[in-house]
């Protein structure tokens, strides 16, 4: 597995994320085949990194509604 630089990224945080700051994830849109992910509370935690094709597909299924419980 290769190391990833994340050391200039610049975060965003979701769209449904409250102006407290729970609950929420913030991604980075600059890297081109991949989307890094972190807890928006705990920015220093790991990072979850995915294909840009596989988060795309889970972001369209959660507004598709697809992953209602």
């Amino acid at each position: 597995m290769r190391a990833i630089d994340l050391s200039a990224a610049s975060w965003r945080k979701s769209s449904y994320s409250n102006q407290d700051g729970g609950a929420c994830l913030e991604v980075s849109d600059g890297f081109a085949a991949l989307v890094p992910v972190r807890d928006s509370k705990v920015m220093d935690s790991p990072v979850l990194v995915f294909p840009a094709c596989r988060w795309s597909a889970f972001v369209s299924a959660l507004k598709g509604g697809t992953m209602d419980s």
